[in-house]
């Protein structure tokens, strides 16, 4: 296997062994059920589906309630596909651990941000603002000019504006990975990782 749902639980330190402080990011990586193998003959491709997080009868509706059913596992809130490794096949209903990542490992996650609502061009991209001088007091978050006048007389498609933040799919690559707690299925990751606390995120290798 090549990754893991987890869950983000939130960010805390390690201490190296010569003392120094490292700020990291606490996931719940797991356990992750295999819930369908895809292969070249049937689909076209081959994948392995695993799934993440209980859920109830009630919130499953029949053709999930028959896919499940075929794996032989209890209904899973989150699925996602991996592409095939080189490693040992696994079946359907086997369990994938946190255990699949070591200490030093370099990884990749994927979230989704943090939704910030509607912001201005200063929050949103980091606008200076405009000056504080010559009159001026009704203008000091403001975008200014967007565009010009004879030519080419129309806004260009990108420009900064205000609008939504946040709430996006954010990328976080090479983390290192610190620590491994295979007990409590836990994944120390250095640094931060998109998202807020109890954010589901996919941890690659």
């Amino acid at each position: 296997m090549t990754g893991l749902i987890g869950k983000k639980i939130g960010m805390t330190r390690l201490f190296s062994h010569d003392g120094e402080s490292q700020a990291v990011t606490v996931l719940q990586a797991g356990p992750c059920v295999v819930t369908q193998i895809k292969t070249e003959e049937k689909d076209g491709y081959a994948a392995i589906q695993i799934g993440f997080g209980e859920k109830s009868e009630k919130q499953t509706n029949r053709p999930a309630e028959g896919h499940f059913k075929k794996s032989d596992v209890s209904a899973k809130k989150h699925l996602i596909e991996f592409p095939m490794g080189h490693g040992k096949m696994p079946e359907l209903g086997d369990e994938v651990t946190v255990s699949i990542f070591g200490e030093g490992d370099l990884v990749t996650v994927k979230g989704v941000s943090k939704g910030k609502g509607f912001t201005g061009v200063v929050k949103r991209h980091g606008f200076a603002g405009g000056v504080k001088t010559h009159g001026q007091s009704d203008r000091l978050r403001a975008p200014g000019s967007i565009g010009q006048a004879s030519d080419p007389s129309r806004v260009w498609p990108g420009t900064k504006m205000a609008g939504q933040h946040g709430n996006r799919t954010a990328v976080m690559k090479n983390l290192e990975v610190m620590k491994v707690d295979s007990e409590n299925h836990h994944l120390f990751l250095k640094g931060a990782v998109p998202g807020a606390k109890n954010g589901i995120v996919v941890v690659t290798k």
